[in-house]
Formats: structure tokens, C-alpha cells, sequence
């Protein structure tokens, strides 16, 4: 006699279900790593230094009015058992061309601004503990770097990423807790002032836009996110369903934002009123570090630097994978040719090495000012965020499965969402050139 499937009790299907979500996790990890770079090791312990934790509301603004065009690229990816990329092109080639320009526009500059900011951090703990390889520049370092990505991305593909990514991870929110752990313990009320400068004024508003451009991440990263869901599924041999992928999303959503948090109070309590002596870049990275060694003492610096230099390292190696899976996606659906296995592989590692080769030009050659590239790039991303919101909110209402489209709530939100963004990127237009 068969028994009733509706007999069969609710705990061991719950206990599969957990295990098969934790089994899915792996896109969000990489999404958070991607996020968890410049945008938080400089800018959201400048934030901290200079404004305090005033500054905490507006990066939950920006975590907020950004979550539902992050949350759709995962959404449509396993719901529709297509990338991102497939709905732009429902969507229309314009869509394609916007998001290829915006991702084209900012690949480079990105990765040689991670990069060398990875190789100045490697540089600072190479001359405390390793004085015999003092002698090795930025330069070299940033080369060096951007080789081992290389290798890790080429050789062990898309599973070792994944691997890798979750194992940095744990090391980077680990040491970062701890971190400001002690500085919390070992600050006083007289290193944390309650003064903080006015909102307005060229350059606060400046590094407002900035500070929210890429806080938690630019929108456009959803499109890696869905990549990233198919390639999981690929690896893994097994479709990932709507829930595992929403919960694997949020996961590493809510640990960009963490982190986030972490390093905006690192800043709010080791660098508290410091903030007119905070150099650009890399050197302000170095900064931090001497800072906490003036703080807490020279024994807190293997920890302010694990931490620091895990968060730069795992930015850029997701960064290095991200933009060249996305730009080869893009070209194939501006070229309108469907994607196989074949071609993918070999059109993306053209592209990795693309990316790695000319960012290596421009930390060779081209880059001045880390902090000037950094607050650019931070800032058209902001200023593209209402566009991009917009294509995503489109595709995930008229293309994907309709159980999968957003409820009357979320799109609500989102319309809300997109107003403020493009509020918000239009006064800063206004005041930019009025």
C-alpha cells in the first residue's frame, strides 16, 4: 500500500530543505566579496572619520533603495534558468548597449585602482616583517597579484572562485570584528568627538554621491550575480530554485552591509577627528593601519592588516572574474548569438586577460591620483543607478515567469526606489553644473 505524501511529517523535508540552501550558497559569497573592497576599506572608514556614525543612516539608505535592482538578478536567473543578460535583450538592444557601456566604461579603471591598492597594503606589511623584499615597488607587487588572480580564475575556474572566496570571506569578517572589538574597548569618549561637518558644501556633498555610488555595490552587479547562479548551476549539475537563491542572495547581501558597518566604526573609532590629516588611496589605507598601531599599539597591526589587505584581495580577484563574464555575455547578446560552452570559456578568459593586461597599463602608466579614480568611478555608478534600476525593474516585471515577478509591495518599493535615485542623481547634476 503506497502511503499519502500528505502524511509524510514536515521536519525532515524542512531539515532538506536547510541543507540545500546552505548547498546553494556561493553567488551571494562572491557578490559580497565583490562589494567589499574599495567602496569599504576607504570609503566607509572616511565616512566614519569624518562624519562619525551619522553616517550609518545614510549607508542603510543606500543598502535599502539599492536591494530590490541587486535582488532581481538572482530572482530572474532561477526563475527564468537564464542570466540577466537574456532579459535585456527581451527587453531591447538599447538595454544591452547601456548596461555594455557602463561595464566597459568602468572595468579597467576599476581594476587597476583595486589592484594597486592590494600591492600598497602588500608593500607596508612586506617592509615591517619581510625587509629583505622591501625592495619590491607597487609595481611589481600589483603585477605579481594580478598574475595569481589570473591563475586561480584560468587554471581552477569558476569552482575554485567560489572555494576560495568562502574560505577569504570568513578570515575577512572575522578579523574585522575583532577589530573594531578592541577599538571599541579601547576607545574613550575623548577620541570619539560628537562634532561632525555640515551635509552641504562641495566637497561633503562630493563624497556623499560617492560614498553612496558603490555602498553597498553598483547595480550593475546584478548581471554578475545571475551569471554567477548559472555557473553555480552548471558546476553543481542541479537547477537552483527561487528560495535557495533568494536566501543565498541575501546572505551575502546582508554581509556586504555588515562589513560595511564594521569599517565605517573603525574609522568612527580609531580615526575620529583625524579627517583633515587622511591622505588619498592607498595611503590612506597605510594610514589606518599606523593609526591603530598609534591606538592600540603595534600589536594590533597584524589584524587591522589581515583585514584590510583579505578585503582587497578578494575584491580583486571576484572583480577580475566578474566584469569579463559579464562583458562576453553582453557582446554576445549585442552580436545576438546564444551562448555554449565553448565559446563561453574561451571568449571569457580572452576577456580576463583583457582586463588584467590593460588595467596593468594603466597602474604602469596612467594612474595619478587613487583617490580621484576611486571617487569617479564610485560617483558614475551613482549616477547611472536610476537607468540601470529602471532595465532591471523592466525585466523582472514583463519577462520572467510571473510566479517569480515581484507582489504589489515590492513594486511599489521599487518605483519609490528608482524616483529617489534619479532625485538624488539629478541634484547632484544641478548643483554639479547650475
Amino acid at each position: 500500500m503506497e502511503s499519502d505524501p500528505s502524511s509524510t511529517p514536515p521536519t525532515p523535508r524542512r531539515a532538506v530543505s536547510m541543507r540545500t540552501m546552505l548547498q546553494a550558497v556561493g553567488p551571494g559569497i562572491l557578490l559580497a566579496g565583490a562589494a567589499i573592497g574599495a567602496s569599504h576599506l576607504i570609503q566607509s572608514t572616511r565616512a566614519g572619520a569624518g562624519f562619525g556614525f551619522g553616517m550609518l543612516g545614510v549607508l542603510l539608505l543606500a543598502c535599502v533603495t539599492k536591494y530590490p535592482f541587486l535582488e532581481f538578478g538572482p530572482r530572474y536567473a532561477a526563475s527564468a534558468h537564464e542570466d540577466l543578460i537574456e532579459g535585456y535583450r527581451k527587453l531591447g538592444t538599447w538595454a544591452v548597449w547601456v548596461c555594455a557601456i557602463v561595464n566597459f566604461g568602468s572595468m579597467f579603471i576599476i581594476m587597476a585602482a583595486l589592484t594597486l591598492v592590494s600591492a600598497s597594503i602588500a608593500q607596508y606589511l612586506i617592509g615591517l616583517y619581510l625587509p629583505g623584499f622591501s625592495a619590491l615597488t607597487p609595481q611589481t607587487l600589483s603585477a605579481i597579484i594580478i598574475t595569481l588572480c589570473l591563475l586561480v580564475l584560468l587554471l581552477g575556474k569558476y569552482r575554485t572562485l567560489e572555494r576560495t572566496m568562502k574560505i577569504v570571506m570568513t578570515m575577512l569578517l572575522l578579523s574585522t570584528l575583532a577589530a573594531v572589538v578592541i577599538a571599541i574597548t579601547k576607545s574613550s569618549p575623548r577620541t570619539i568627538p560628537d562634532d561632525s561637518p555640515p551635509w552641504w558644501g562641495s566637497a561633503n556633498f562630493a563624497f556623499l554621491l560617492a560614498f553612496m555610488g558603490w555602498m553597498p555595490i553598483p547595480i550593475d552587479s546584478a548581471i554578475w550575480n545571475s551569471i554567477w547562479v548559472q555557473e553555480h548551476e552548471r558546476v553543481n549539475n542541479r537547477e537552483t530554485n527561487l528560495r535557495e537563491a533568494l536566501f543565498d542572495f541575501r546572505f551575502g547581501y546582508i554581509l556586504a552591509g555588515l562589513v560595511a558597518t564594521l569599517f565605517l566604526a573603525l574609522g568612527a573609532l580609531v580615526m575620529r577627528g583625524r579627517v583633515d590629516e587622511l591622505k588619498d588611496g592607498a595611503g590612506f589605507v597605510n594610514q589606518l593601519i599606523g593609526t591603530y598601531a598609534d591606538t592600540l599599539g603595534r600589536w594590533s597591526i597584524p589584524l587591522i592588516a589581515i583585514a584590510a589587505l583579505t578585503t582587497m584581495l578578494s575584491t580583486t580577484l571576484v572583480v577580475l572574474d566578474a566584469f569579463p563574464r559579464a562583458m562576453h555575455r553582453l557582446t554576445q547578446a549585442i552580436r545576438n548569438s546564444d551562448p555554449t560552452p565553448g565559446t563561453r570559456q574561451h571568449g571569457y578568459a580572452l576577456w580576463v586577460i583583457a582586463q588584467a593586461l590593460i588595467a596593468m597599463g594603466i597602474i604602469l602608466f596612467t594612474l595619478k591620483s587613487m583617490k580621484t579614480m576611486v571617487d569617479l568611478a564610485t560617483t558614475l555608478s551613482f549616477l547611472t543607478a536610476p537607468i540601470l534600476a529602471l532595465i532591471n525593474y523592466l525585466v523582472i516585471t514583463r519577462h520572467a515567469p510571473e510566479s517569480a515577478r515581484p507582489g504589489p509591495g515590492m513594486r511599489i518599493f521599487s518605483i519609490a526606489s528608482i524616483v529617489f535615485l534619479a532625485a538624488f542623481s539629478s541634484a547632484y547634476l544641478i548643483w554639479r553644473f547650475l
